[in-house]
């Protein structure tokens, strides 16, 4: 792929294959390809399954690289390595621009290229979104490094306009901050019958997720909840469901077909910087019923039924109101539809071009 005769744009993207970072990477990657881009995708943290590789493979080359994820180790020492190994891939595939989907990646690197930082989330964040209560002393250096990378990046971009200002609530001003909303591929748009069934989906064993209130809420709505993801973390985290029927981790196919099928999809959330489960549901018109947090309320404002966050009791009498209304989950589901529509891959990858281009301008010019 490295070697066509046309000299295309080479972009090195930072991905690991735990989270949300995984589906971002590899939707935008396949658009990128569409637009003269190659990829080479670098990855850190645990190994991505088989599956998963032969899936980023199909779109990109990819190398996995030794150093982990920022938040799952204690010692900032060991995210060191991480300038050397950027710069070893930069060099081999002769590449034009570092996307990095993690700011504190950006510390210390010391390329001859341009950088751009996604910021997804971070601890300093997560720990005000779901605690309301400053970083714990033992990880104050990642606000450090974050901060750092900011700093270092040509582009900061952050997924929705919430989640920017959350960051310059816990880091002051960035300069260089963009919104580039996220995006999801179509997907199933419906299924050939609704069921009677209300379906999430998460990494349960993330706090900011609140399986408790989906488990509270579950016991008292008249449709059985299906919860899709892992329960237990590679940090050890766990939760367990008995309300809810918990379904594990599932192939991502098979999670797009459950969200066509149900006929109300439920986000307890209350920290997401975006939210791509929301965005595949309301994709494929299933009414959505969402913790009323600040980005939801920026996406899906007049789109979807809200409840108040950690409010099991609310999100029960929602969801036993939209369970009781064929009309109004109707009227629901295609407002969700028709709002996920501006949320396109087209319309992502116009914005990272743009943005890739203005970052690589002085580059060329002086070339």
């Amino acid at each position: 792929m490295l070697r066509s005769l046309k000299r295309n744009r080479r972009v090195l993207m930072t991905v690991d294959a735990i989270g949300g970072v995984w589906r971002y990477a590899l939707d935008l990657v396949a658009e990128l390809g569409r637009h003269d881009c190659e990829i080479v995708l670098a990855g850190l943290g645990p190994q991505p399954s088989a599956a998963q590789r032969t899936e980023a493979e199909r779109i990109a080359t990819v190398e996995w690289l030794d150093t982990p994820l920022d938040w799952m180790t204690e010692r900032e020492a060991d995210l060191d390595t991480l300038p050397a190994e950027i710069e070893r891939l930069v060099r081999r595939y002769a590449i034009d621009l570092v996307h990095l989907n993690a700011p504190s990646q950006a510390c210390g690197m010391t390329p001859t290229c341009p950088l751009v930082a996604v910021s997804h989330s971070c601890v300093v964040t997560w720990f005000q979104a779901v605690k309301d209560a400053p970083l714990p002393r033992a990880w104050t250096w990642q606000k450090r490094r974050n901060r750092r990378g900011f700093d270092r990046a040509d582009v900061v971009i952050a997924p929705s306009a919430s989640h920017a200002a959350l960051l310059e609530h816990c880091y002051g001003a960035i300069g260089n901050l963009e919104v580039v909303r996220n995006a999801v591929q179509p997907g199933l748009v419906s299924a050939p019958a609704r069921e009677p069934l209300g379906f999430a989906a998460g990494r349960w064993w993330d706090e900011g997720k609140d399986a408790r209130t989906l488990e509270a809420a579950a016991a008292r709505c008249r449709w059985p909840v299906l919860a899709a993801g892992p329960a237990r973390g590679p940090n050890g985290a766990e939760c367990s469901f008995e309300a809810v029927r918990g379904l594990g981790e599932l192939p991502g196919s098979e999670v797009r077909s459950l969200m066509a099928r149900a006929g109300i999809f439920v986000s307890p959330s209350v920290f997401e910087p975006f939210g791509l489960a929301a965005l595949e549901a309301g994709e494929a018109g299933t009414p959505l019923l969402l913790a009323d947090i600040p980005t939801y309320r920026e996406l899906w404002d007049g789109a979807a039924l809200f409840f108040p966050p950690c409010d099991a009791a609310a999100l029960a009498d929602a969801f036993n109101l939209l369970a009781a209304d064929d009309r109004l989950r109707q009227s629901l589901g295609g407002a969700a539809r028709q709002r996920a529509l501006d949320y396109s891959p087209e319309r992502q990858t116009a914005r990272m071009l743009s943005i890739y281009d203005a970052a690589c301008a002085p580059a060329m010019a002086e070339a």
